[in-house]
């Protein structure tokens, strides 16, 4: 009987175990990583130079010099092909354009091997590198040059008109601008490709990085805010590690080969990316821009194994037409955020079985989840070790207020699972906010304060995120002024300050509505004409095509007598959201931009029952 009943424990135990604790093994391998992602962290904040990415990447390059670095447009790139072309883009730069250690250089480039070969090249020269996104122009390329004190810009052919229109402003601040391609010539914009090719191969020495720390700065990053012009968030070499090694932490290797296509200014092209693929001593492949027709093709061509996207690629790729050849490719894992649960159901049902792993994070933010456990529209679960790394917690927000509810003693008030609330993270040595270069104003905004006790500090997220009773979180909604729309952060003050430069328009309020079949939220914006005013659409369409970047121009317009406001002034949105472009709820005159007239339109019914039910493209 003693025998029997020990057989029968032996088999009924890890049944119970199982069924008790479902997610218990995975989540101790989770631990795992995490504890060994922490011991390497220690150990290169021990070294001096500190080891960097950069380290890495020079590492991979005597170990494996032959392996395949990246593969673009047809052409082939070694590891010690990438180091020693960069070594001649470094050598350049010191030598004719004078660049010295510690300054900071903003990178405004396309997607090419040359913007990786100039990232490392200013990498080795000791620099911190600002990644401009593509889409700014005028004001916006100015600020961004401005609010991290660079001292040269980086630009390509395809870009150098853009920076062309600037230039008197630019070199106002001592800004001295290059570009390093062949097919370059634009006045006040010195060429330097020839003396690139002539240029030593000899690494720059040490010396020149010597100082570096963890906490120096790598990169900045810029996120769109209330401010309405885009913030340079502080990148050290701690939080560039961080997010190297996610690919690590979910299992990736130096066999795998990763697509990027996302642009590499984004911290998901960049620092998951191209840095994680670096950490792994794997090949990218690499593309300008993105392709649905293209993409598949690239994968099976060159044996991809892992995608990044976002979760409006993701429903681009089921849009495409369906192919007998779906199932037929590599790819075994897809790591992204913002993909819907139908999206994700319907991917893995036409594409095969692709691990799919959501993340969240902001660029600045001091928290990030990975739903490592494949829970189909979570963004990750409570993990009792993370947690205790990094103190975080969801408290009530009031959305009329916009400011978190507290009780009677001026603390903020935890929710209870299976209850919306704000995501705030404690900041600390292990956790730190490092702000906004520049930006001590905006840097201040983002932390919340005396939220448990009287003293502490967390990092507001701005997110509304949602912990159910088995513990996985689900990304409910973003607060403020901002709102995405095709993988961008929209910041409404810097489009309604666009909008009231027209001559018409006295008053802008934008917003993001919500859009059947996408992910985000469109642009549109409720305006308030000046007195005897009359509203001109293709003025309009003409001006904000050509202030705007695509993914910020508001596609629809409201005119209201008056904009709605708080008692402090701030502008209601709300109701707004509520209400959509629906015209049959709306009794304001609505517009529609419609590119083949170029202009804005008269919203009618049929263009609202077209755009629902999917047959217009936005």
């Amino acid at each position: 009987m003693l025998y029997s009943l020990l057989v029968g424990l032996a088999i009924l135990l890890p049944l119970f175990f199982r069924f008790r604790f479902p997610y218990f093994i995975k989540e101790c391998m989770y631990a795992l990583k995490l504890i060994n992602v922490v011991r390497l962290m220690t150990k290169f904040r021990s070294q001096t130079p500190c080891y960097t990415v950069l380290e890495c990447f020079q590492d991979a390059a005597r170990n494996h010099p032959d392996k395949c670095f990246i593969i673009f447009e047809g052409e082939f790139y070694s590891y010690r092909d990438a180091d020693r072309i960069s070594n001649r883009v470094a050598n350049t730069l010191r030598e004719n354009a004078h660049v010295q250690t510690g300054q900071i250089v903003a990178l405004f480039h396309g997607n090419a091997p040359l913007y990786v070969w100039t990232w490392l090249a200013l990498a080795k020269l000791g620099c911190t590198v600002a990644l401009l996104n593509t889409n700014i122009r005028s004001k916006s390329l100015v600020h961004c040059c401005n609010c991290c004190n660079a001292a040269v810009l980086i630009t390509d052919a395809d870009l150098a008109p853009a920076v062309a229109e600037v230039l008197p402003s630019l070199h106002e601040q001592n800004v001295s601008v290059y570009v390093l391609s062949d097919s370059c010539e634009t006045d006040g914009i010195v060429n330097l490709s020839a003396e690139v090719i002539s240029a030593s191969e000899e690494s720059p020495p040490l010396s020149l990085r010597y100082d570096i720390s963890i906490k120096s700065p790598a990169l900045y990053i810029y996120t769109s805010g209330t401010t309405g012009l885009p913030k340079a968030a502080v990148i050290n070499h701690e939080r560039l590690w961080a997010a190297a090694f996610l690919l690590r932490m979910l299992g990736v290797t130096s066999c795998d080969v990763i697509y990027i296509y996302l642009p590499l200014y984004h911290s998901a092209g960049f620092l998951i990316g191209l840095s994680g693929a670096i950490e792994r001593g794997m090949t990218v492949v690499l593309r300008r821009k993105f392709s649905a027709s293209q993409f598949w093709d690239d994968c099976r061509k060159h044996k991809v194994t892992v995608i990044q996207y976002i979760g409006e690629i993701m429903r681009y790729l089921c849009n495409t037409p369906k192919r007998d050849t779906d199932h037929d490719h590599s790819v075994q894992l897809a790591v992204g955020n913002g993909i819907r649960s139908d999206t994700w159901t319907e991917f893995m049902q036409r594409f095969g079985n692709v691990r799919i792993c959501e993340l969240y994070g902001a660029t600045e933010g001091n928290i990030g989840f990975i739903n490592y456990l494949g829970k189909v529209g979570s963004i990750g679960r409570v993990n009792t070790l993370h947690k205790m790394l990094c103190a975080y917690t969801f408290i009530k927000f009031d959305p009329e207020t916009e400011e978190p509810v507290r009780d009677p003693a001026g603390f903020c008030v935890e929710v209870p699972p299976g209850e919306t609330g704000l995501l705030v993270a404690k900041i600390s040595k292990i956790a730190p906010f490092n702000g906004y270069a520049n930006n001590p104003q905006q840097t201040e905004k983002k932390k919340l304060k005396n939220v448990f006790q009287t003293g502490d500090v967390y990092f507001n997220s701005g997110d509304l995120i949602l912990a159910d009773h088995d513990g996985f979180l689900y990304f409910q909604d973003r607060i403020g002024d901002t709102f995405r729309w095709k993988g961008e952060n929209v910041a409404t003050t810097e489009v309604s300050e666009m909008l009231i430069m027209l001559d018409f328009i006295e008053e802008a309020n934008v917003y993001g509505v919500k859009l059947p079949g996408h992910e985000g939220r469109i642009g549109m914006a409720a305006l308030k004409l000046k007195d005897g005013a009359e509203f001109d659409g293709s003025v309009t369409y003409a001006h904000v095509k050509n202030v705007l970047p695509a993914y910020a121009i508001p596609r629809f317009i409201r005119i209201q007598n008056t904009l709605e406001v708080t008692g402090t002034f701030k502008q209601i949105k709300g109701r707004l959201v509520q209400e959509g472009f629906n015209p049959n709820i709306i009794r304001d005159e609505l517009f529609f931009l419609e590119d083949s007239e170029q202009s804005f339109v008269p919203m009618t019914e049929e263009i609202f029952m077209l755009i629902s039910e999917g047959q217009m493209r936005l």
